[in-house]
């Protein structure tokens, strides 16, 4: 991480979140305030309904906060920009379209203004095979499997060379041995691009593997930021190395405290 570039690459100011539902305004987020620095990568976690997809959707523009700032390259975030590609655990690739096509689309979007299209395909052609895929370029989305499809969305997401890649659970439908090549695929990736990465998971091991920074929440409704956690395992990181690291174990339990025994999970209270 070369956090000394810029420290507050990503700031979010005194954030809060409410939607109006026919039972009255529901308040999702509050009192959220976060630094994210450039090249870092930050795993969004806790249990289900305290906001970290809202949260996700802040940065990405995709809603506005009720209250509060988010800036990213001290611009304010007020709306979406290719300068932030969202990565959704849904693919949403048009299935009627190759590969190739699926990502073209993203780059001739964006650089589709000043670049000819030998330059588009070029960029196309380097997006598929930094995930692998160079192979399956002329494949459509019913003929390759869903570990595939999700590295055909990661590489639509880094063709327009985003400063920011978000990622909402993008590995959560998949099972788990893709789960984990796709994973250490996505270190690759990023200590490649030096991407700055905010992932939203479920997964404790996924995140302390992954991540420089965890924000754990807090229980909604009216979500907010419990305890930011640094990793500091040295990179690059191996997931069989790390499973009898020291180190790597008191992180993974200190996550576990946090959202099982600090923010026991309300469906279970409930019960």
């Amino acid at each position: 991480m070369n956090a000394a570039a810029n420290p507050k690459f990503i700031e979010i100011q005194g954030v809060a979140q409410t939607f109006p539902t026919k039972k009255g305004p529901f308040p999702a987020l509050r009192d959220i305030d976060l630094r994210i620095a450039q090249g870092e990568f930050v795993a969004l976690i806790g249990h289900s309904g305290c906001g970290k997809s809202t949260l996700l959707n802040l940065i990405a523009g995709l809603t506005l906060p009720t209250e509060g700032v988010l800036l990213c390259a001290n611009r304010e975030i007020a709306g979406p920009g290719p300068e932030r590609a969202v990565v959704f655990q849904n693919h949403s690739l048009l299935p009627w379209l190759t590969c190739f096509d699926n990502v073209y689309l993203a780059v001739e979007r964006v650089f589709g203004a000043t670049e000819n299209k030998a330059q588009l395909k070029a960029r196309t052609e380097a997006a598929l095979a930094l995930v692998g895929l160079t192979h399956a370029a002329q494949k459509r989305p019913g003929e390759i499997s869903g570990g595939m499809k999700q590295r055909v969305g990661i590489a639509r997401a880094l063709s327009m060379e985003p400063k920011v890649l978000l990622m909402d659970e993008p590995f959560g439908a998949l099972d788990a041995l893709t789960r984990a090549r796709l994973q250490d695929e996505l270190m690759a990736i990023v200590a490649k691009t030096r991407s700055t990465v905010v992932m939203v998971t479920h997964d404790v091991d996924e995140a302390v593997l992954l991540a420089d920074k965890i924000v754990m929440m807090t229980n909604g409704p009216a979500a907010t930021i419990g305890e930011v956690l640094a990793v500091e395992l040295p990179r690059p990181r191996d997931r069989v190395a790390l499973a009898e690291d020291a180190d790597y174990q008191r992180y993974r339990k200190a996550v576990i405290d946090f959202l099982y025994t600090r923010q026991a999970h309300v469906e279970r209270l409930a019960a």
